[in-house]
Parts: C-alpha cells; structure tokens; sequence
C-alpha cells in the first residue's frame, strides 16, 4: 500500500529520476519501496519478498543508479536474470530513469558483440547467470570495481538448473560489494544459501500481500465445453472488446493453437510458446506492450518475468496446476489502482475446482454467459 503523505522525493533521489518517473504517473512510493530504498541507500544486502506488480525493480534501481558514478569507467552494477525477458524489460526501466549505459548479456545471441559493448564501459551489466560467468571466465566482464549484485527472481535463479551458476556468481563477487536479491515467491532458506555463497550477512525485508484478488480484481467465470473453449473465448472478446488480455494455459501445445484460432478471425494475436526464438518472443512482448497485439497468449511458465502494465483482462483457458498459478495469472491485471478482470473459462469440473478456490482464497466468482454478443447473467 502507498503511503498518502510521502513522495520518492523524500529519499533525496537525483532530480532527474524523479522527474522521468512522474512522466510515468509514479510519484509515490510503494510500500517495498518505503522499506527496501533507505536499507540499499544504507549499504545494506538485502533480500526481499513483495508480490507482483509492486514495484520491486525500482525498489533497486533507484538506490543503486544513485550511486553509480558516470566517470567510473568500471562495471558498478550487475543484475542477474532468469529469462531473457526480464533482463530486457529491466533495461527498459533502467532507461526510464536516465542516460545509464548498460550492456545486456544474454544467452542465445552474439556473444562477440556482448564483448565489444563491454569496451565502451557500461555502468550496468544485466543478464542471465550462465552468459555473465561465460564473460567473467574470459576476463571480458570484470568484477573488480563492482559495487552492487542483485539477483531478480531469487526463487528461480536457484532452481536446479540455474543454481550452481548463480551460487558461483555471488561467491565471485568482491567482499566489498552491496549483495541485493528479490522475488514475488520465495522457498525456505534462499537468503541463508545465497549469502552463505557470497560470505555476507544479508537483511530479509517481507511485505504482506495487498491481497489484490479481492480488492481490484472481479472474477468472472463462463461456462464452456472443452471442445467449445477457443469460440467461448473469441465470443468474450467480440463481446467485450477489452483494451489488452492476457490469455492463460496450463498446456504448452495450446498456446500456437489458441492464438493461431484467434488470427484466423483477424483478432490482433501472438503467443510465447516454448520454441519460439528471442526474436519471435521479443515481437509478441513489444507488440502486446504497445497496443498493437490486444491479446497474447502463454503458458504459465513462459510468462513467469513478464511484467506488461495496463492489462485490462486476464482468461484462464483452464483450471491452473495449483493455487499458487491461479494467483499469478489473476495478478497480471488490476494494477496501479486501476480495476482487472480475471475470466475462467471452464467445464463442469473445473468449475467445482474453481468453486473451491473461491472459498479457500475469499474470492468472489461471478457466473456470466454469452448471448447475442453480450455478456449477461445467467438466467435462472
């Protein structure tokens, strides 16, 4: 929850990025930002837990861009990724803020050219952990004159596959350099394990939940074959007409099927599905992000990262593999104090599952149908 009567001025932040962020209507601080800005101001490694959407990147963007020196020709700021996608929109938040120069070391592309980006001296470096210790290895990426490490999405950089990478990175890190890490999700012991790697003490900050499902969010449930599903959904869309839907399968097969079904009849579409080269994925993102694409289609897993503001609707193609999914899909939209609309779309079955999670999370579900282009109660 924002506090009323403070602004991001009152962290004596450089003018410049307070100015850039009021073009983006962000005057006030969110709560993990109330808490996380003074303690990496401080110099403290922090490790902190605040759910989507709540404005954890800023949280460690501000302090830390704060302290980078443009006539330091070292590498001061690295920022370590999971995915592709999250390593760019994080340069995207990086470039709201100011002029910063930052490389972006990503798997999957030229290499050689990461390397020559790294001789103009970028202050900030973001990444994934295999690509970022492929360039420390080669003496292309040095760690010497680095300030601050932050480790986005904690909780999946130390899945199995990514862990021993990312463990390794944080115990090359200079002694002397400010360890940060964050996720909407965590699992036990993540900041015992990460700062054991990099031999420092590190402050846990955890924000509650705002519990946005039941406070922007209306819930909206339509009853459907699973045959019927795709035309349920182009029904919703001609009905509604919403402004940027999120659409959301628990199958990764039914992404390209959904959204090829979708531009068949010349609905604006694209997906993230599990092939898709960075460049396909990169096409979707930026297309949904400027209202060119109104509905993108994924899969859970390959929207984990994915930060799109202004989606006016989120639909569940289907009952998510647990609670925890349910929560991330319906997250995605009713933001920054505007009102989202979670749809389901589901059989008999996965209508009682649904039924049951309404109870367990103190939801309220609303049964809507489709008739003559509208969208109606029910009728009794």
């Amino acid at each position: 929850m924002e506090n009323d009567n403070q602004s991001l001025s009152f962290f004596s932040l450089q003018k410049q990025f307070i100015d850039n962020l009021d073009k983006q209507s962000i005057v006030k601080p969110t709560a993990v930002q109330e808490k996380v800005i003074p303690a990496i101001l401080a110099g403290k490694n922090v490790f902190f837990e605040s759910e989507t959407g709540t404005g954890k990147t800023f949280a460690y963007l501000l302090p830390l861009l704060e302290k980078v020196s443009l006539a330091n020709k070292d590498v001061q700021v690295i920022i370590v990724s999971p995915t592709h996608e999250l390593a760019s929109q994080i340069k995207g938040q990086i470039q709201i803020l100011g002029d910063f120069l930052v490389n972006l070391c990503i798997g999957g592309t030229s290499l050689k050219r990461q390397i020559e980006f790294l001789k103009e001296k970028p202050q900030v470096v973001i990444g994934t952990p295999g690509r970022i210790l492929e360039l420390v290895h080669l003496k292309k990426l040095k760690l010497a004159g680095l300030q601050a490490i932050v480790f986005d999405e904690i909780d999946r950089l130390m899945a199995k596959e990514l862990r021993d990478d990312t463990m390794l990175l944080a115990s090359l890190t200079p002694s002397e350099s400010q360890l940060i890490a964050c996720s909407a999700t965590m699992k036990e012991n993540l900041s015992e394990k990460i700062a054991l790697s990099a031999k420092k003490e590190i402050e846990s900050i955890y924000i509650e939940p705002e519990d946005i499902l039941k406070k922007n969010i209306e819930h909206i449930a339509l009853f459907s074959e699973q045959r019927n599903k795709v035309d349920v959904l182009r029904s919703f869309l001609a009905a509604v007409k919403p402004k940027k839907t999120l659409v959301f399968t628990s199958k990764l097969s039914d992404v390209q099927i959904i959204a090829s079904k979708l531009a068949a009849r010349k609905i604006a579409s694209a997906s993230l599905f599990a092939s898709a080269s960075m460049k396909e994925r990169k096409a979707a993102i930026d297309g949904f992000r400027s209202g060119k694409i109104q509905v993108l289609v994924t899969s859970d897993l390959s929207s984990r990262g994915l930060d799109i503001q202004d989606v006016s609707h989120v639909v569940q193609m289907d009952y998510p593999s647990n609670e925890v999914f349910f929560i991330h899909r319906a997250g995605r939209t009713g933001r920054s104090g505007n009102t989202g609309y979670n749809v389901l779309i589901g059989d008999a079955w996965e209508m009682r599952e649904f039924s049951k999670l309404e109870k367990k999370l103190g939801i309220k579900i609303t049964p809507k149908q489709l008739s003559s282009g509208k969208l109606l109660a029910p009728k009794l």
